[in-house]
């Protein structure tokens, strides 16, 4: 009777079920190799991004040392309500959107310009030595450029107010005034990051088919048409991934950069405090890791929420150049 059933348990199986098992067992053989390659890749982001993530639950809870992240009692949503009602949230939130929205569209404004510039430059040596200087403040680290600002900007010795004294002007105390610190931002923002930026086109720039800027100049297109006509349409896919890259990220500040720019100027907070810095001095001067942990967690959910519609309006757009 056993075999019988077990005959007619077989007979009754799904055979595109043991299709799929067979392809996905058969493609995993084929390509061993690369799946083994990609193990260390996965424990990665395992470790480092999924399991972190059951730390979500302080923002749920009055967390204590002696209880523990998974001890402590639950409080509902008054982290939340704590964050919102410190009168914070949507100063902090409204300065995040904007700050990052400015970075972005500057950084992929002038990635593109000096892309396409390095591209049209004709002296090899020339070209070679512009993208290595416009690389170079790359590899800056956030605490170096702050000491190139305060050096530039400091009131008394700063090489900004040197100039001005020295022309019979008077100083600027822009470590006083947040006007300034608007088109600060984005400058140093820009001009650390453009380089990187830069090399992306560039890279996708040298990949584009020569022959069709071969016949635009036969046919007596210049270099301005040529970047307008066929450069800048074939930058398009590019332009859309980075973009909706940078969009995923736009609830999350620059948290180095304002840290050590700004630091804890409390002139210059309203102006600039985001996201990340109010986060920072909720968990280190007041402990605060309920509070802090549910305005990381609203800072999750609103980057969720915002690249989940990009990617909606782009897929109705060009479904093609959607990320998902």
């Amino acid at each position: 009777m056993a075999t019988e059933a077990n005959t007619a348990a077989k007979s009754v199986r799904n055979p595109k079920l043991d299709r799929k098992g067979s392809g996905f067992l058969k493609e995993l053989a084929r390509n061993k190799v690369l799946y083994l390659m990609f193990v260390p890749i996965a424990l990665y982001f395992i470790v480092f991004n999924y399991i972190p993530m059951a730390g979500i639950v302080v923002a749920f809870k009055s967390f204590n040392y002696q209880q523990g992240m998974f001890g402590s009692p639950w409080i509902g949503l008054d982290n939340f309500e704590y964050f919102f009602s410190s009168g914070k949230a949507w100063l902090v939130t409204k300065n995040t959107f904007l700050y990052n929205s400015v970075f972005l569209a500057a950084y992929l404004f002038f990635s593109i310009i000096i892309a396409v510039l390095i591209a049209e430059m004709s002296g090899k040596i020339f070209k070679k030595t512009s993208q290595t200087l416009l690389f170079l403040p790359y590899f800056l680290s956030w605490v170096a450029v702050a000491a190139i600002v305060y050096n530039l900007f400091n009131y008394e010795y700063g090489l900004l107010n040197s100039i001005l004294t020295g022309i019979g002007m008077d100083p600027i105390d822009i470590y006083s005034s947040t006007s300034y610190w608007y088109f600060i931002l984005p400058f140093f923002y820009v001009w650390k990051w453009v380089g990187f930026g830069s090399v992306l086109y560039l890279s996708a720039i040298m990949g584009f088919d020569t022959s069709a800027y071969e016949a635009a100049k036969i046919d007596g297109a210049n270099v301005f048409q040529r970047v307008r006509y066929l450069t800048i349409p074939l930058l398009k896919p590019t332009t859309i991934v980075l973009l909706l890259l940078g969009i995923g990220r736009i609830m999350r500040g620059e948290f180095d950069m304002f840290y050590q720019l700004i630091g804890n100027n409390g002139i210059l907070m309203d102006a600039t405090d985001i996201i990340d810095t109010l986060v920072f001095r909720s968990l280190i001067v007041s402990q605060d890791f309920g509070m802090a942990s549910a305005g990381g967690l609203y800072q999750s959910v609103l980057c969720f929420v915002i690249i989940m519609i990009a990617n909606g309006l782009v897929k109705r757009y060009d479904r093609d150049q959607a990320l998902f």
